[in-house]
């Protein structure tokens, strides 16, 4: 049991942490008879990422943070609940902080949102309270990684994880694995504007109703990561390591058809996503429950013409949009301020 009776408060101080959004590959055992259930494989990314300010002093924030005006009110009132409800955990004064979201991830787009800005702000709040935890404890109070680990792997250590699923009732996976993603090798996202994946009750109602996922499955998805995935990946097969996670992503898509409608939750992702594999990428898939679609590519060189021929060939799917970002080799960064210093 941790102590928080002597949590120091750093008064007049600010910090602002930068975390990377991540993409959730697939589950490894949906069926849990080993007692974890779950096991999941993701990758932290370079280009989205959640940046809050926290501070004391309300004050200290007009002079410092430059808070994200689209879709400001939702992340700014979220990042709030998380601050309130962590403040009041740990025996602060939940009036006296403050804090405001200069950047936030695309709320639910299978990219991590959530996650990534409850521990932002709990670790902003950890560093200036000199608070004696880590963001698997910060995760547990505020609900989050109840499912799966990478979210919280990807925000303390970037790259490729691997987490060893759940136990019923227990804490936040943990990390099995972090293998460093190649700096070369691209991913093409398929992002949808006016589709969003299943979250809150939905997400825990679509679980619900579906069926039981067989034994061997599970045994056959575990292999693929451990034996195929894994190893590819640290020798740099880009070959080897697409075919692996287009078979996890076939195979776990497949079992989640019945609760999202398909394979996966737009029909304009999947048909982007058939004509890449017809090219011949195999590394294909939808991020947690989407909408956004990857293709993992081997090199920026690729990635733009893939990108090109995309916006031509689906120029008609007013709602869909092409990006190309490369993977987040470090988790997230942390930075104390003075209101006088400009960042």
């Amino acid at each position: 049991m941790l102590d928080y009776g002597n949590a120091r408060e750093f008064h007049g101080a600010v910090a602002r942490v930068c975390a990377p959004a991540r993409l959730h590959l697939g589950f490894l055992d949906l069926n849990g008879n080993l007692g974890r259930r779950f096991g999941s494989l993701g990758l932290a990314i370079d280009t989205f990422q959640t940046r809050v300010v926290v501070a004391s002093d309300g004050e200290y924030l007009e002079e410092i943070a430059r808070p994200d005006l689209e879709g400001h009110t939702q992340s700014q009132r979220r990042a709030e609940t998380y601050l309130d409800r962590l403040a009041t955990h740990f025996g602060l004064s939940p009036r006296r902080w403050r804090v405001c979201v200069e950047e936030s991830i695309p709320a639910h787009s299978g990219m991590g949102s959530g996650t990534q800005m409850s521990l932002a702000v709990g670790t902003a709040l950890q560093r200036l309270a000199n608070l004696e935890t880590n963001s698997r404890n910060l995760a547990t109070i505020l609900d989050r990684g109840g499912r799966s680990g990478v979210g919280i792997g990807a925000f303390d250590l970037g790259g490729f994880l691997m987490d060893c699923g759940r136990t019923e009732g227990g804490e936040p996976p943990p990390i099995l694995s972090r293998i460093e993603f190649p700096s070369e090798w691209r991913i093409l996202l398929i992002l949808v504007n006016d589709v969003q994946g299943l979250h809150g009750s939905a997400e825990s109602g679509g679980f619900a109703q579906l069926p039981v996922f067989p034994q061997e499955r599970a045994a056959h998805l575990c292999h693929i990561a451990l034996m195929q995935v894994a190893p590819a990946l640290m020798e740099r097969d880009l070959d080897g390591f697409g075919r692996g996670i287009g078979e996890i992503q076939r195979t776990v898509g497949e079992h989640f058809a019945p609760a999202q409608g398909g394979r996966f939750a737009s029909p304009a992702v999947a048909r982007v996503l058939a004509w890449a594999q017809s090219l011949g990428f195999e590394g294909v898939g939808q991020s947690s429950w989407g909408p956004t679609g990857f293709v993992i590519l081997p090199d920026e060189r690729t990635a733009q013409e893939v990108s090109a021929k995309a916006n031509r060939r689906f120029s008609d799917e007013k709602s869909l949009h092409f990006r190309t970002v490369a993977a987040s080799n470090h988790g997230r960064r942390v930075s104390e301020v003075c209101p006088e210093a400009s960042l």
